[in-house]
C-alpha cells in the first residue's frame, strides 16, 4: 500500500483544516436516506416544530429523533467526525431545516456563534444569551467554536437552484468576523456553492462564512444539521 495516498479521514481531515469545510458524496446509503425522511416527517407534531405545510424547522431534533441520535454514533457519521474533532466528540445539538414553497427564505452571508446549553450560569466570555424556539443559547468565546464541527446531511438534492449553501473559504480562520466586514472579505477571497446530492454530508467549521439563497424551485430540501464538540464547557456550563 502506497503511504503517500491519503486515507478517507485524512483527506476530509486537510480539507477541514485548509478550507474550514469538506463536501463528501453519497455518505448515507439509500436505506439510511428513507429512514431519515421518515423519522423527520414523524417529529411534526412536537411543539417546537415551525411548520407551514410541513416541518421546516426544527432547533431539538436530537431529543425528539431517536433516529437522528442513533445514526450520530454509527460508523457513518463517527468515520466522518473523528478525524477531526477526536474519538472523544459528541453531538451537541441537531437542527433540522427545510425549504418549501411556504418557507423560502434567504440568509445572508454569516458565522454559526450559538451554542445550546442546559442552563444560565454567568461565565467569563459567555454573553448575548437568548431563548430559541424553548432552547437557552448563548454566545462562546471563539476558541469554543474553532474547536467544533457541524455535519450537515442532505436527505434531497441540494444545488444552486435550490438553496444550496455557499462559503467563503478559509473565512474560518479569520475569528469571528465583524459584520461590516463580511463583504470585503467574502469579495477578497470568493464563495463556493456546494452543491450536493441526496445522501451527501457537508461538514463546516461553525465560523466559516456561509449563506443559501432562496430556492429558484422550492420543493423539499432537507437537511439535518448536528453540531458536535470534543471539549467540555467551563464554569459549571453544560451541552445541552
Amino acid at each position: 500500500m502506497n503511504s503517500a495516498i491519503p486515507t478517507f479521514g485524512e483527506a476530509i481531515h486537510d480539507a477541514v483544516l485548509a478550507n474550514g469545510f469538506a463536501m463528501v458524496p453519497d455518505a448515507l446509503t439509500p436505506a439510511e436516506i428513507k429512514a431519515l425522511q421518515r423519522a423527520v416527517a414523524q417529529v411534526g407534531d412536537t411543539v417546537a416544530a415551525r411548520k407551514r405545510d410541513g416541518v421546516y424547522a426544527l432547533r431539538n431534533l436530537l431529543e425528539v429523533s431517536s433516529e437522528v441520535r442513533s445514526l450520530c454514533e454509527t460508523p457513518t457519521i463517527r468515520n466522518l467526525v473523528e478525524p477531526i474533532l477526536g474519538k472523544n466528540c459528541i453531538p451537541v445539538r441537531g437542527i433540522l431545516f427545510d425549504k418549501i414553497p411556504d418557507a423560502n427564505w434567504k440568509v445572508p452571508f454569516h458565522q454559526d456563534v450559538t451554542i445550546a446549553v442546559r442552563e444560565k450560569i454567568e461565565t467569563e466570555g459567555f454573553g448575548s444569551w437568548s431563548i430559541k424556539a424553548g432552547i437557552l443559547h448563548t454566545q462562546p468565546p471563539a476558541s469554543v467554536l474553532e474547536a467544533m464541527l457541524s455535519v450537515r446531511l442532505h436527505l434531497d438534492d441540494c444545488h444552486e437552484h435550490n438553496g444550496a449553501m455557499r462559503v467563503v473559504p478559509g473565512s474560518h480562520r479569520l475569528g469571528r468576523i465583524a459584520e461590516s466586514a463580511i463583504d470585503f472579505i467574502r469579495m477578497q477571497r470568493g464563495e463556493q456553492v456546494c452543491n450536493t446530492a441526496a445522501g451527501g454530508a457537508l461538514l463546516m467549521r461553525p465560523l466559516l462564512l456561509h449563506a443559501s439563497s432562496p430556492a429558484e424551485l422550492p420543493g423539499h430540501r432537507r437537511v439535518i444539521h448536528v453540531d458536535f464538540a470534543a471539549q467540555a464547557l467551563p464554569g459549571g456550563l453544560h451541552w445541552r
